[in-house]
């Protein structure tokens, strides 16, 4: 064992920099894992009241429906669940469309937040 022997730099720093290292890794993975979350789906966007009646029927109810009160809302084309859609501005030119999405869905709500919409080929 050395005695009289002092390390340039305090042990403290070196906690310190352990700790900013290990907070910037959980915050990467973090936005890694949200990232993650967002997936493709096939579907339709259709209107609450209809729901997944009008899938693949044409846009003209369903445009009606919308201006008569009605909210958009998303027909998984698979499941033919009907998602409610957070942030409708995102459909208002895909009405009756069969599209696919790039959202975050939430389970528990039943609802979608669309990130992406382009026409099915």
């Amino acid at each position: 064992m050395l005695t009289g022997f002092k390390h340039p730099i305090p042990r403290r720093f070196h906690v310190k920099r352990i700790f900013v290292v290990l907070v910037a890794m959980f915050a990467l993975t973090a936005l890694a894992a949200k990232a993650a979350d967002a997936s493709k789906i096939n579907g339709w966007i259709s209107d609450s009241m209809c729901g997944a009646k009008h899938a693949g029927s044409g846009s003209e109810c369903v445009k009606k429906c919308i201006a008569g009160g009605m909210k958009p809302v998303f027909v998984d084309e698979k499941q033919k669940a009907v998602w409610t859609i957070d942030n409708p501005d995102a459909v208002k030119d895909f009405y009756g469309s069969h599209v696919v999405v790039t959202a975050h869905a939430d389970e528990a709500t039943k609802s979608v937040h669309i990130d992406a919409i382009e026409a099915a080929k």
